[in-house]
């Protein structure tokens, strides 16, 4: 298992969880951490990419060093959790009880576990009116009708109207009808760009999802993407990408994951 940081002071507090501590971004990690820096990668990309420049690295340079039957992915603020709890008073030790980390063969009948689906529907009018207000006026209909609220509908909103099918019509036949189908059905997906899935599956994925990505800078390019919503346009893509990739071709378990920063216990 996987902890990526952005924070070099995490490194006890992802040991005592028993995962295996990346780092990413700028700050100096002692060697100590997995980097996305050596070897074949795309680290300077990591603003776009997010998360995916530490998975490229591994496609690259690491998947035959995995020998577990799992491998997994967290971050330093987000994790897999058997069972959903409050975190306003969650303490390490019961963080750690409650991680999944030990808990994996009680999900051996599945390929992969995601994290519950995260609904676009529900978002405060307030707040979209206030920041995409012509979003909604072109389409009317979503103020009332929920289910219009779709996972398309959503990114348009948030991360360039239309962007989501130009990158769609890059996909391979099969999965661009399927995708889009998806993303126009669907007002949900599996959020935050983590899984766990068994080993001999990751090769697969990663072989779908980078290609495509690499096809989409063409489009959207790095350097001209503008604001959170844009700049990461890619990492989002991903996020999306993953939920319909994992549940069109594998068996899916799907838990919490519980939002706690590991700096709350420096």
């Amino acid at each position: 298992m996987f902890c990526l940081t952005m924070n070099p002071d995490h490194l006890d507090q992802i040991n005592k969880l028993s995962f295996i501590p990346v780092g990413l971004g700028d700050k100096t990690f002692s060697n100590q951490f997995l980097s996305d820096k050596s070897g074949d990668n795309i680290s300077k990309k990591n603003p776009f990419y997010g998360e995916y420049t530490f998975h490229y690295w591994i496609w690259k340079n690491y998947i035959n060093n995995i020998k577990t039957d799992w491998v997994g992915f967290c971050q330093y603020r987000k994790f897999f959790v058997s069972k959903q709890m409050s975190t306003k008073e969650l303490s390490f030790d019961d963080l750690s009880k409650i991680s999944i980390i030990n808990k994996i063969d009680d999900f051996k009948e599945y390929d992969c576990i995601l994290g519950n689906k995260f609904s676009v529907e529900n978002y405060k009018l307030i707040k979209i009116l206030k920041n995409h207000f012509f979003g909604f006026i072109s389409k009317p209909s979503t103020f009332f009708i929920k289910k219009k609220r779709t996972i398309k509908f959503h990114f348009d909103l948030f991360h360039g109207k239309g962007n989501i099918g130009k990158a769609i019509n890059l996909l391979n036949e099969k999965d661009k009808v399927k995708f889009e189908e998806f993303v126009n059905e669907n007002t949900s997906f599996n959020p935050h760009n983590m899984f766990i899935c068994k080993t001999n599956i990751l090769k697969s994925y990663y072989e779908s999802i980078f290609p495509w990505l690499e096809k989409c800078e063409n489009i959207f390019g790095n350097s001209e993407l503008d604001g959170y919503g844009l700049k990461r346009i890619y990492g989002f893509l991903a996020e999306r990408y993953l939920s319909y990739w994992f549940l069109r071709y594998h068996s899916v378990k799907e838990l919490p994951i519980i939002v706690k920063d590991l700096s709350d216990y420096r």
